[in-house]
């Protein structure tokens, strides 16, 4: 399946490929594209639309995309999602950075990522390792 979401991804368009290839769909395609060809572009190629103004998948109810997709996907049970999804909301939600004390430091690796890489693949490629990582740290901390 396709998955398209803006360009230039820091924080929620980096932590929600990395759910959607980890949990919801292993041989999904990423596509990142202009904010404003989203919803088009979607419906162009059948893509499942994310964290974009009007997509399926978006912050709603105070949450981040990333939160959405955990509960809408019923991935709740996994606590050390759960536990990263908090990390994620702190670092995509600006109101909310203190929040988490994980969360300015992700939120620091996705700016400097995208001061570093100016193809949008990159910091996604790069970003999995970064998802992996705090992902086995949650899981240590959440026992």
């Amino acid at each position: 399946m396709k998955w398209i979401t803006r360009a230039r991804p820091k924080t929620d368009r980096i932590a929600c490929p990395w759910l959607i290839k980890r949990f919801i769909d292993p041989d999904a395609e990423i596509l990142y594209v202009p904010s404003e060809e989203v919803l088009e572009r979607a419906k162009r190629v059948g893509a499942i639309n994310f964290d974009a103004v009007g997509a399926r998948y978006t912050h709603r109810d105070g949450k981040c995309s990333f939160e959405v997709m955990i509960e809408e996907y019923g991935l709740e049970d996994d606590r050390a999602l759960v536990r990263l999804a908090r990390i994620v909301h702190a670092a995509d939600v600006s109101d909310d950075l203190d929040t988490d004390p994980a969360g300015a430091g992700l939120l620091a690796i996705g700016i400097g990522g995208l001061d570093v890489e100016d193809d949008d693949y990159r910091p996604l490629e790069r970003g999995s390792f970064v998802y992996d990582a705090l992902y086995a740290w949650c899981q240590r901390e959440v026992g």
